[in-house]
């Protein structure tokens, strides 16, 4: 394909050459690569924004059969893209092939679980309380609720994942699937890979008929991102990304003369808590287990274990002896770029100037990270201020601790996280409930005798937590529950039965579950309307 590094802007490319260039760069040498993009101009930002509030009526009355239709073809069309797409992402973001496949497929299998959900219908959580005229001592009316999409969303690509949190991601794909058009802002880091896959996204648009602005793209830096989020059409935003970044969003979302939510997964440490027990039956193995989980992906992952608990004991020596051994042996990796680099060898450089942390390995080679393992005293973790600051790349801290009952001191005062994992045995789970409980109130994700790092896009995954490792503890940016994000209930009363949503019709020809006066119902399907009901 033809690289252009313009725009898109309600189905056409557009570029504003008088603003400052921006380059894709080789995450390894800085080499440039020989097409320009360039920062989005203001008129440019509203335009996209104006054509996905333009876009937005005729998407959402989309039929379900159409809707999904379309997020399968997008899947079709970025499972179609040639080996230069993925050399492509692998120059951007030093990834290795192998691994980019793997996204590409998570990517395609999540916007066909969006698809299927959408079919299935149950997102719309239809409720209907019928009337009762003869109720005394006054009557009901006849109340019926169901779940629509929020408006245009703005979407802002991650640095880790090029392609499965990026331009056709999950927030992406949630937005969709909610009947949400989008605008995207791709990643500086990616901007060939982004355009690869904005191109897809277009020719799925044009083969299901979506409305010309369903879907936009903009290229930029900070400056462009702010203005999106203040852009007046936009009215919700997926953000994956830094907590200053993030928060610095989310504020501004709150400025605007008409607020809107901010879906932003920031930062977590995800502590591990190391049971006793569990050391004495196979302390070695954890080691391993847990230094292969901290370095994969040269540990630039969200969910990556920087913060690992254990007790004082002849154990826990051995076990920090394995640990720091397994860290040795991890190989050297490139990372994603060159800030990503800096950033980590300022988290670095911070923690080893906190009271009480010792550096046990620290492998760098040619620009390129092997493991970092640093250790802490308990006063560093209670006392300092630095430990659940993340360091985003492959590095942990292990904490001595005095007893299990620092355990729950930790848990009591610990910010919040997207993950929790406790290595343990069925006896210490039931001795330390009450820890599990402390820990379900900070975390979205709860680990029994695993590792955080792989997310499973699935029904039940939960990829969230509360603050500061997200801006809304009530969603997921994983799963298929993350559509929920991008609705907002609206409520019918005394509507004629014709009149009314055919989710929410008597007559419905929805496939899909209704709680009918409290009770749960499933409507009759009427097959040959299915395909063509408009929401």
């Amino acid at each position: 394909m033809t690289i252009l590094g313009h725009h898109y802007i309600g189905g056409r490319r557009s570029a504003c050459t008088s603003n400052s260039p921006l380059f894709s760069l080789d995450a390894v040498t800085g080499e440039r690569h020989a097409v320009s993009f360039f920062e989005a101009s203001s008129a440019e930002v509203l335009a996209a924004a104006r054509a996905a509030h333009d876009a937005f009526p005729a998407y959402r009355t989309m039929t379900p059969a159409k809707r999904a239709a379309f997020l399968e073809a997008i899947a079709d069309e970025i499972d179609a893209l040639d080996a230069s797409f993925i050399a492509e992402a692998s120059r951007e973001t030093a990834l290795p092939a192998a691994r980019l496949e793997v996204e590409r497929k998570r990517t395609c299998g999540q916007l066909r679980l969006f698809a299927a959900t959408v079919r299935r219908g149950d997102f719309h959580g239809a409720r209907i309380d019928r009337g009762q005229p003869a109720r005394k001592p006054l009557a009901r009316p006849d109340l019926r609720q169901y779940r629509i999409g929020v408006g245009p969303v703005s979407v802002f690509g991650a640095s880790n994942f090029p392609i499965a949190f990026s331009v056709a991601g999950g927030d992406t794909a949630s937005a969709l699937a909610a009947g949400c058009s989008v605008v995207v802002k791709a990643h500086p880091g990616h901007l060939v890979t982004s355009e690869y896959v904005a191109d897809a996204i277009e020719r799925a648009i044009a083969k299901t008929g979506m409305p010309a602005g369903t879907f936009n793209m903009i290229y930029g830096t900070a400056a462009a991102g702010a203005a999106l989020v203040q852009a007046p059409e936009i009215r919700a935003v997926g953000f994956t990304g830094s907590l200053a970044g993030g928060r610095a969003l989310f504020d501004l979302a709150q400025a605007r003369p008409e607020p809107i939510p901010v879906f932003a997964e920031m930062s977590s440490v995800n502590p591990v808590f190391v049971m006793p027990s569990v050391l004495t039956e196979r302390g070695a193995q954890i080691a391993r287990e847990l230094a292969a989980s901290v370095t994969t992906g040269c540990g630039q992952l969200c969910t990556n274990p920087g913060l690992v608990l254990g007790v004082r004991s002849s154990e826990f020596d051995a076990f920090v002896s394995d640990l720091r051994e397994a860290f040795e042996q991890a190989l050297p990796q490139a990372m994603l770029g060159a800030g990503i680099r800096d950033n980590f060898r300022r988290g670095l450089a911070r923690l080893r100037e906190e009271e009480g942390v010792e550096v046990l390995v620290a492998v760098e080679l040619d620009g390129r990270f092997g493991g970092h393992l640093l250790k802490a005293d308990r006063r560093a973790l209670f006392e300092g201020a630095g430990l659940e600051e993340e360091v985003f790349g492959p590095s942990t801290i292990v904490v001595e601790l005095d007893s299990e009952a620092d355990f729950h001191a930790f848990a009591r005062t610990m910010r919040g996280q997207l993950t929790a994992t406790v290595l343990a045995s069925e006896t210490d789970m039931k001795r330390n409930a009450s820890l599990i409980a402390l820990l379900e109130e900070k975390v979205g994700r709860l680990l029994f005798n695993g590792y955080p790092t792989g997310v499973e896009v699935s029904d039940a995954i939960v990829h969230g937590g509360p603050y500061p490792a997200t801006t809304d503890a009530r969603g997921t940016s994983v799963g298929s529950v993350a559509v929920e994000r991008f609705l907002r209930p609206v409520c019918y009363q005394g509507y004629p039965d014709a009149n009314l949503p055919l989710a929410l019709q008597d007559a419905n020809p929805l496939n899909l579950i209704r709680l009918i006066d409290g009770v749960p119902t499933r409507a009759t399907v009427c097959a040959a309307q299915t395909a063509e009901v408009t929401l």
